[in-house]
């Protein structure tokens, strides 16, 4: 399984992206959760159980997908990295 990057810049496999703002942790069950907003639109911020997150994609449901991961980290360099 992938590792999450807090900040990180995700590509969902059906090809939107999305900026990791934090991990939260269900009061009762201790469960880790995702907060990512997304970076079209209106900016909606969302949450998704980790283990899901990462998770791989679904190949039977999506066999025409070419991504690995349901979201996948972005190699975005920096602006000063461009020059």
């Amino acid at each position: 399984m992938q590792e999450l990057k807090i900040k990180g810049i995700y590509k969902h496999f059906k090809g939107n992206y999305y900026i990791v703002e934090d991990v939260a942790i269900h009061s009762e069950t201790s469960e880790e959760y995702v907060v990512y907003r997304q970076l079209y639109g209106d900016a909606k911020l969302y949450i998704r159980p980790k283990d899901m997150f990462l998770s791989k994609v679904d190949k039977e449901k999506y066999p025409n997908v070419k991504q690995e991961y349901r979201f996948e980290l972005q190699n975005i360099p920096k602006k000063n990295e461009l020059q």
